[in-house]
């Protein structure tokens, strides 16, 4: 289940996730995370799953999908964790590459300091960076990143990538209730921003169960501060915070379909029950993997989620 969705994506249109990497390997441990804590952060990159096999998985989920005429607009790395981790990342991309779709990779970008991670990059056609602070203490609350990691060196191994790479850059910013919410924090992202001139910024909020309790998306104020505050210095920018919607892509198989997708993309209770409907299943589906353990259910903000139980995973709404 390597290969999973497509799932709807208010950045990317279908997407199908590509999951290059085990749980919960990553260099972050953020707290708004929707597949819950860290519990071991890394950051040496290493070799997770063959690059022959994790094609070939990719290569089926397309073919299958390309039968059932689903439209499938990128093919993205989104991964249990962070996907320049992955030592055979730039291999995976030019083997799925003849597939003729545009492949995307979602990273926090703490690993651009390396030379080889920003030339793996370069063979992605759009690359998301994760920019939720640039103060120190706010990226230490938020990111909670490996003791190894310098926010300052990862800044400028963002702006070093953005001179060699021809695709396209984007940016997402997560904003949080008293934590990255201040004018002073929110101006100082925008300046850098624009020094990195990505395509499109998006200011984001939690849509989904958090991995810290209590963490809340930023108030309505706020938000339309930030978005002020952005368009003043960048030609194209977006909020992220609605429901991205139900329209999950169904390959055939309805529980590995479900746990493909929860893996790394929690559902709300009703996108579940479209999907179950499409398949022609019924809830019984959804009590049978809870009972198994394979699947739980969260609530946040008034609303029940539904994610795959990830080995040692403990989630908290």
């Amino acid at each position: 289940m390597r290969a999973f969705g497509p799932i709807p994506s208010r950045r990317l249109g279908n997407s199908l996730g590509i999951n290059n990497i085990p749980p919960k390997f990553c260099t972050f441990s953020c707290v708004y995370c929707q597949i819950g804590n860290t519990e071991q952060l890394h950051c040496k990159r290493q070799t997770f799953y063959s690059a022959d096999d994790l094609a070939r998985e990719v290569r089926e989920k397309v073919n299958e999908l390309r039968k059932r005429e689903t439209k499938i607009d990128y093919l993205t790395f989104v991964p249990d964790g962070e996907p320049t981790l992955d030592i055979n990342l730039a291999r995976n991309i030019e083997l799925i590459s003849p597939l003729d779709i545009r492949i995307a990779v979602i990273t926090n970008g703490s690993l651009l300091t390396l030379k080889d991670v920003r030339e793996d990059l370069q063979k992605a056609d759009l690359v998301s960076l994760k920019i939720d602070a640039v103060t120190r203490e706010n990226w230490l609350r938020i990111n909670r990143p490996h003791n190894s990691l310098d926010l300052k060196a990862i800044l400028e191994g963002m702006l070093e990538f953005k001179g060699i790479f021809k695709g396209e850059i984007v940016t997402e910013t997560m904003l949080l209730k008293g934590m990255n919410d201040s004018y002073e924090e929110i101006k100082k992202i925008a300046d850098f921003l624009t020094l990195l001139r990505p395509v499109k910024s998006y200011i984001s909020i939690p849509t989904r169960p958090t991995a810290v309790r209590g963490i809340l998306p930023a108030s309505d104020q706020a938000l339309n501060m930030a978005y002020q505050v952005f368009k003043e210095h960048l030609p194209n920018v977006e909020y992220l915070i609605g429901y991205e919607g139900n329209e999950f892509g169904f390959s055939g198989n309805i529980e590995e379909d479900l746990l493909g997708i929860t893996s790394v993309h929690p559902m709300r209770e009703e996108a579940v029950r479209e999907y179950l409907k499409k398949a022609g299943a019924d809830w019984d589906v959804i009590t049978s993997l809870i009972k198994r353990g394979s699947l739980i259910e969260v609530e946040y903000q008034g609303k029940n989620f539904y994610i795959r139980k990830l080995p040692r995973q403990e989630l908290k709404a």
